[in-house]
């Protein structure tokens, strides 16, 4: 029966995996350090690649000091895990949403399994390098131990942290080093379809974009927004006012990914009329003719009218398109018949929607006093700074919607959840079943703080709150619109869609299970611990959710709960996978797993136990053939 660790998924033993599956020929038997068999042969690899391989040493590349470093601490695995927190959750046992309290580097690694190719959008609002905010102390191989020293979990002392400042020598290396890891962990969460938005200053936008074109793919990239965040100047600024934020925009693959059109405004409709009360509906008038180019042949209508384009523009239609249009009515002379003839273009037969532009003004997606004054409408005054508006962020979830509007939204640098928010307002628009996953660092908030001062001692507390105040005012404005729509006459009333008001919270923590760490003084204490594996300070219900991320499933996926023997069994995800972590467990018990299979028939079933939960070694060995015999073959143990 094999057992389980406390690791994360083995990203580099994945992409070995993949390479063999291409390229077989490359690799040669070989004993790695880890017990691997399989050894990479560079030569072959060079010799596949051929005239592929670069052997120069003047090239063009983007590299700073630490880049290497930043890559193996990508690819290390966490051994962490993701502890439920049922009590600060609304709805705990429905909701498909996700809030998570952690480092979001541990946290993306953890949710490499669970939600690999899975997420539609990213948005990211990361710290800009002013040399003011938070920046990550990633380590590589004791990056979990340096967030539970920092968020207080492991001793009373803490871990402080300075601000990265300009004068440091490593102002833009400290800040992409904390962000190279992050970028390259989250592609792997974005579906084929997915996209990612992030949210930057002139600062680090240059930097940001050859990170990104190296991630992501500089074919990948699909825009550079400008986002006009302030509405006034600031006119104490010593050069220009800083009115603007850049949002960079990339697909995971620019040939699965397409824009959805923005609906059109009531001012962009208008400009549609019927004047001549055309059978196809509303029109306007646009010019025959194209700016540019040298084609300016004339043509001569059945009224004798003999149109010239201007000169060096040329025609849009050839002679047969043009007569078509005459013939249909679809030529416009003006009110008089005299004017310069136009085409009459149809709003039915136009896309539905308009293709959004690069400039974005707060008049369309709000500014930062606009996010300010949504704080302060859910009663949080001045305890957060520079939030974004949820108009913004609204924008890009409708841009990047399947027709479904179902799609996973994940935002690891959630500040106040301002993403969280915009999602359930969307979803409350129109109907839509968007989930959110929200990421974010507990970082402790200054004593002396508005934050501090009302009760909130992390940000994530915050965004907790921010999201539950969301949910309440939600349901007071659906109840109301209930009310409203019962006083209408019988059978007017319209029921409003389901809408999911509730969220699970979780926080990153050590793994579950124990791991091997024995020395002189303490081996005998080692020793007992790997009878009985399982920290004594931990739940069942954290060791599910632990299950859950190492089998690659759905934090939100159900979980039932039965009693076979005496002894409760755990049913996820309609069987899915099943677990017993009771202690003697017999073969009556193992029995009645064994027949879940034939009664739920789902496609495949795992089986955990506890290492030392059986009766006997006796039971331990017999269970797996029983387990077999039903069609079970994936059995471990903790």
């Amino acid at each position: 029966m094999e057992k389980l660790d406390g690791k994360s998924v083995n990203i580099v033993e994945q992409n070995i995996k993949e390479l063999r599956k291409l390229f077989p020929e490359i690799f040669i038997e070989g004993s790695n350090e880890d017990g691997s068999r399989w050894k990479l042969d560079s030569y072959a690899l060079q010799e596949i690649l051929g005239v592929y391989i670069e052997d120069q040493q003047e090239r063009y590349s983007f590299s700073w000091n630490g880049k290497i470093r930043s890559r193996y601490i990508a690819q290390s695995q966490s051994t962490g895990t993701l502890r439920p927190i049922p009590e600060k959750s609304v709805y705990w046992h429905s909701s498909q949403n996700l809030f998570i309290e952690g480092d979001n580097l541990e946290v993306i690694k953890l949710l490499q399994k669970s939600y690999h190719k899975r997420v539609k959008m990213i948005y990211i609002d990361p710290p800009y390098n002013t040399g003011k905010e938070f920046i990550y102390p990633d380590r590589f191989q004791d990056n979990l131990q340096t967030y539970l020293k920092y968020t207080k979990q492991v001793d009373d002392e803490g871990l402080k942290l300075s601000a990265n400042a300009e004068t440091s020598g490593r102002f833009h290396t400290n800040w992409l080093n904390m962000m190279y890891p992050r970028l390259k962990l989250a592609r792997n969460l974005l579906r084929e379809d997915g996209v990612i938005f992030l949210s930057i200053d002139d600062g680090e936008v240059a930097n940001l974009r050859k990170l990104c074109d190296e991630i992501f793919g500089e074919e990948n990239f699909i825009a550079n927004i400008v986002w006009h965040k302030k509405y006034t100047r600031s006119n104490d600024a010593k050069w220009f006012s800083d009115n603007h934020d850049h949002i960079l925009c990339y697909a995971r693959s620019k040939e699965n990914f397409s824009i959805r059109p923005l609906p059109r405004s009531d001012e962009q409709t208008a400009a549609y009329s019927n004047p001549d009360n055309h059978p196809k509906g509303p029109w306007k008038a646009t010019p025959l003719h194209a700016k540019s180019g040298s084609n300016a042949l004339p043509y001569k209508f059945k009224n004798s009218v003999e149109w010239k384009p201007p000169v060096g523009t040329f025609r849009r239609f050839n002679d047969e398109s043009m007569a078509r249009m005459e013939e249909g009515n679809e030529i416009w002379f003006g009110e008089d018949g005299t004017q310069t003839p136009q085409r009459k273009s149809f709003l039915s037969e136009v896309k539905e929607g308009v293709t959004p532009i690069t400039l974005w003004p707060y008049s369309e997606v709000g500014h930062n006093h606009e996010a300010s004054n949504e704080l302060k409408a859910l009663e949080f005054n001045g305890i957060f700074s520079n939030p974004k508006p949820t108009r913004l962020i609204r924008r890009m979830c409708v841009l990047s919607d399947t027709e479904d509007r179902d799609g996973i939204v994940l935002d690891f640098f959630a500040g106040s959840a301002t993403t969280a928010e915009a999602v359930l307002r969307q979803n409350d628009e129109d109907g839509g079943s968007r989930r959110f996953i929200m990421v974010q660092l507990p970082e402790l908030c200054d004593k002396k703080s508005e934050a501090y001062k009302s009760g909130y001692f992390t940000i994530s507390d915050i965004g907790i709150e921010r999201i539950k105040r969301v949910l309440s005012k939600i349901t007071k404005e659906r109840t109301n619109k209930m009310e409203q729509e019962k006083s209408k006459l019988p059978g007017m009333c319209e029921e409003l869609p389901y809408l999911d008001l509730g969220f699970k919270v979780f926080h990153l923590d050590s793994s579950n299970i124990k791991t091997w760490d024995a020395d002189y003084e303490n081996f005998e204490e080692a020793l007992f611990d790997t009878i009985e594996n399982i920290k004594s300070n931990r739940q069942e219900i954290d060791i599910l959710y632990e299950l859950l991320l190492k089998y690659g499933l759905d934090l939100t996926v159900p979980i039932e709960e039965r009693q076979i023997g005496e002894k409760t069994v755990y049913i996820i995800g309609a069987g899915a996978l099943i677990v017993c972590l009771a202690d003697r467990i017999g073969l009556s018990v193992v029995e009645g797993i064994a027949a879940l299979k034939g009664e739920l028939k789902p496609e495949v079933t795992r089986v955990v136990f506890k290492d030392a939960g059986f009766k006997d070694d006796v039971v331990k060995t017999n269970a797996v053939q029983i387990l077999h015999q039903a069609g079970i073959d994936d059995v471990k143990s903790l």
